[in-house]
């Protein structure tokens, strides 16, 4: 049996060894097959974020990384955040076009300088402000069809370099950011679709009518820190945007709020550190639905009444930064405010005068409120305490009118002497307030407010003498686009009574005053006292004074002395004439020796010729020629005439004689010519 089971048991050895080996095999592959799988985890993982940047599922940030360019992104990223970088237009891969899934591109703060071109087809939304680009071709913008959001931010874009229709092929762009650009008018072209347009920070100067044409889902729109101006407004530019929520056009040049602001759906309406002087009484007509109004920063005196009738909505009223003039014509605002109670927050309505209200907030005026009593009786002069008016011109007042006359009797209608006007610096009317405020010693301000338009105003103003005495009333017609008027050169230390009445259209005339007052308007007047003169302007006047009489005594010093000098002169030209020291024949050929005569000084002082005689009237003597009557013989070069004197020759007498030879450069026509005198000019004797 033993030789039987031997061979049996060498028999099964080997296939025990058969199945170790193959069992070490199989894992060996197990391990090696596991090593793969997970070193090429590993290299997709390196290939879905790269190493720079750093991944949050499709959330791919690369900002602030110093990239110059755009590294391989993975399939999946749909927001790349590469802004605060260097990357420029080469920077963009053409495999950008082939990332689908991106919706969201942050590229602000980098190097571009043109628009870029290979962004994919799939973005809703790309910023790309703060840049260095200067144009918008439509051909880049044609490649983003889904585009809804564009920012474009502080780069260098001009009009011109906004391409015709560049936004033609954007039917889906909600938003459009381009403030602090080099734009100098509304972009053209933009598409209907837009609701949010930032044009803030610009050059622009002018907007047209057409400007906002086709944009009627547009709700917000900021023109903030322009060259907008209301004459450079067109009148129904805003009227187009009737679905229009919020309106912002802080830091421009407008004297009013533009005209014809839409109305149905504004919410938000800002027109802070403009200059704004006076707010128009319908210019927020029909907006129920304003919730916020920001007035700061501007010149506003007063606001008229029934400005916020419409205002029911309104839960902030922002005015700080204007100089408030806190009278009876705030006294409805007063009302308005207290019957609101606390479902308006106010800022900044603070009073800027009178002097006893300064710097108190027009809510808490109570017992000043109180004293402001309106008395309409008709054709009686209207009256309130403690008022102010309307200014609603900032152009520099007039300082005076061709139109002033002065008389002793005036043709107005003079104020009541026998009322107190003490405490009135303002008057009310039918449909003008009147308020005037000493500026100086010899200076009252005077502006007003009217209620419809008149053609012209005449302006009055009195001096109360001593007593009840009146004075004389200066009378001056006022332009009826005017809201202020400067009187000047005052006596200081006097008490005025100012009075105004509207024109009658039909009654003015080409410059004249004596149009009749509107019949239906009552005589507006207001009491004003100018000041004692300071010191200061005392010493002013009189030096004033003094340099206005210096000049004076100057010019006639200086004329009596010329005339004094004129005077001496002639008296010695005079004598020397009679003595004959100055005209003496030997005295004018030892002076004038080495001249040539001239023509004038033979025919001086008024010739007469015929065919006998030569008179010469003064000095007086006659020349007779010796052949007188015979013909004419050609003349030789020594003319023998004689000379007689009609008066005495006090021995100055003249003779030409045979011995003496005539110098042909003096008394010869042949030295005359020499002379270069013209033919025409020939003196014959």
């Amino acid at each position: 049996m033993f030789t039987i089971m031997a061979p049996v048991g060498v028999a099964k050895l080997p296939a025990r060894l058969f199945l170790l080996f193959l069992c070490l095999t199989l894992r060996a592959g197990m391990l090696q097959f596991a090593s793969a799988t997970i070193q090429g985890y590993i290299g997709d993982r390196d290939m879905i974020c790269p190493s720079v940047c750093r991944c949050d599922e499709d959330f791919i940030y690369c900002n602030d990384r110093g990239l110059s360019s755009i590294p391989s992104l993975p399939p999946s990223a749909s927001v790349l955040y590469l802004q605060n970088n260097q990357i420029n237009n080469p920077g963009l891969p053409t495999s950008l076009e082939r990332q689908l899934a991106i919706r969201v591109v942050y590229l602000y703060d980098n190097e571009l300088d043109e628009f870029p071109v290979h962004l994919p087809p799939s973005i809703r939304e790309l910023h790309l402000q703060d840049n260095n680009i200067r144009t918008i071709p439509r051909s880049a913008l044609a490649r983003m069809p889904l585009l809804e959001k564009l920012h474009l931010d502080d780069n260098s874009i001009s009009t011109v370099s906004i391409e015709d229709q560049a936004f033609a092929d954007n039917p889906r762009l909600r938003l459009l950011f381009l403030s602090r650009n080099h734009l100098s008018s509304i972009p053209s072209g933009l598409p209907a679709s837009l609701e949010e347009l930032r044009l803030d920070d610009n050059r622009i100067s002018t907007i047209p009518t057409h400007a906002f044409r086709g944009l009627s889902s547009l709700r917000c729109l900021v023109l903030d820190g322009n060259l907008l101006a209301n004459q450079r407004i067109a009148d129904d530019t805003f009227s187009r945007l009737a679905n229009l929520t919020e309106l912002s056009l802080v830091r421009n040049s407008l004297q009013t709020p533009p005209v014809n602001l839409p109305s149905a759906h504004l919410q938000r309406l800002s027109l802070q550190e403009n200059a704004l002087t006076h707010m128009p009484r319908g210019s927020l007509e029909g907006m129920h639905r304003l919730l916020r109004l920001d007035l700061s920063g501007n010149n506003l005196t007063t606001l008229p009444r029934g400005l916020f009738k419409d205002l029911d909505s309104l839960g902030q009223l922002l005015v700080r930064g204007n100089p408030w003039h806190c009278g009876c014509n705030l006294r409805w605002l007063y009302d308005w405010l207290h019957a609101r109670g606390n479902t308006i927050t106010v800022r900044g309505l603070n009073c800027h005068g009178p002097d006893r209200v300064r710097d108190m907030a027009l809510k808490d005026l109570a017992s000043e409120m109180e004293e402001c009593e309106l008395v309409r009786t008709a054709g009686t002069r209207d009256r309130v305490g403690g008022g102010g008016v309307d200014t609603s011109t900032t152009h520099t007042p007039p300082q005076g009118s061709l139109f002033t006359l002065r008389s002793k009797r005036p043709g107005l209608g003079l104020p009541d002497s026998g009322l107190d006007y003490t405490l009135s610096s303002s008057g009310v009317g039918k449909s003008l307030a009147l308020n005037v405020k000493p500026l100086s010693h010899n200076s009252v301000r005077v502006t007003w407010s009217v209620a419809q338009p008149s053609s012209s105003f005449r302006l009055s103003w009195l001096r109360l003498g001593t007593g009840n005495a009146m004075g004389s009333i200066t009378e001056t017609l006022v332009r009826g686009d005017r809201r202020e008027y400067l009187l000047t050169s005052l006596q200081p230390r006097s008490s005025y009574i100012i009075c105004m009445v509207p024109l009658a259209a039909s009654s003015e005339s080409k410059g004249a005053i004596s149009g009749d007052a509107d019949p239906d308007e009552a005589l507006v007047c207001a009491k004003a006292e100018t000041s004692d003169p300071t010191p200061l302007e005392e010493d002013e006047n009189e030096d004033s004074k003094q340099m206005t009489v210096l000049p004076l005594a100057g010019i006639v010093g200086g004329a009596t002395a010329i005339v004094s000098l004129a005077l001496i002169f002639g008296i010695f030209c005079w004598y020397g004439h009679r003595t004959g020291h100055l005209c003496t024949r030997d005295h004018y050929t030892r002076k004038h020796s080495r001249k040539k005569k001239s023509c004038d000084d033979y025919i001086e002082s008024g010739t007469k010729k015929d065919n006998t005689i030569l008179e010469i009237r003064s000095p007086g003597f006659q020349m007779t020629p010796l052949a007188a009557g015979q013909p004419m013989q050609p003349k030789p070069l020594r003319e023998d005439y004689i000379i007689h004197t009609i008066y005495p020759s006090n021995g100055t007498g003249l003779y030409k004689g045979d011995n003496h030879v005539s110098d042909a450069g003096h008394g010869t026509n042949r030295g005359y010519r020499e002379g270069g005198i013209p033919d025409i000019d020939y003196c014959y004797t």
